[in-house]
């Protein structure tokens, strides 16, 4: 366990908040708030290639599920060749159905190291242990957005928390559209659970901004709409790829 927490610090938490300082000293001109949103979307720049192969494989899945219908249709008594065809299909398709589940997986990790670091930098607490020996100690942090916005203000807070709430909603609603829909009307648990998180996780979002405060909430509304960005171009691609095949 003690290897697992310190892989985690030296790997992730660390580098994650020596970023976010050196940030908020030469980029951001000491604006809290700017440097959140830069780191924000340097990470999803990097782990771009990954969330587009993530979405992609995601598209091709739910493209796929007629054809899967039909072979478990074709042997529903013989559930060997039908896991064997089901396989066959996907080694065809050049698809892996379980890289949604690893890309979750992969980030994970980072959202709690970044939730971890913009905690952390409001404390006013030594920095010293955590930053690296070329990283200066700030001082006291600016907790200002914009030169102008208290990133402790309520009601700034609350605003935040709207708009990742309405950022998630359109995120999760767009990532359904790329799921299998449903064939069996309401009584599809797959159907019921996926029309209950396009509410619950704006909702989940917005109260956990509503508690942490300004800081996780820049991050998750420029998160969100990174990701709404990132899904609506590979749908486009995919659209223009099959009316390409079409012609």
């Amino acid at each position: 366990m003690n290897f697992i927490i310190q892989f985690f610090y030296t790997v992730l938490y660390q580098p994650f908040f020596n970023a976010l300082i050196l940030i908020y000293q030469y980029l951001s001109w000491y604006d809290l708030g700017v440097a959140v949103i830069i780191l924000t979307l340097l990470i999803k720049v990097v782990l771009h290639p990954l969330t587009i192969k993530g979405l992609k494989s995601q598209k091709v899945m739910a493209d796929l599920q007629p054809k899967i219908k039909e072979l478990q249709a074709q042997y529903k008594n013989e559930p060997q060749k039908q896991n064997q065809a089901v396989m066959e299909l996907y080694k065809t398709e050049k698809v892996n159905p379980f890289s949604g589940c690893l890309l979750l997986l992969l980030q994970l990790p980072i959202l709690i190291a970044l939730y971890q670091v913009f905690l952390k930098v409001l404390n006013k607490g030594s920095l010293d242990e955590i930053l690296y020996s070329f990283v200066a100690n700030p001082g006291q942090i600016n907790t200002t957005f914009l030169w102008t916005i208290d990133l402790n203000n309520k009601v700034f807070v609350g605003i935040l928390a709207v708009l990742a709430g309405l950022a998630q909603y359109q995120q999760t609603k767009i990532s359904s559209s790329n799921q299998p829909k449903s064939t069996k009307g309401g009584k599809d648990f797959a159907g019921l659970m996926q029309k209950q998180m396009l509410y619950f996780f704006p909702v989940l979002g917005a109260v956990i901004i509503w508690k942490f405060g300004a800081v996780i909430g820049l991050y998750w509304v420029f998160s969100s709409v990174a990701s709404i960005v990132e899904q609506m171009i590979i749908n486009k691609k995919t659209y223009d790829s099959k009316n390409e095949s079409r012609k």
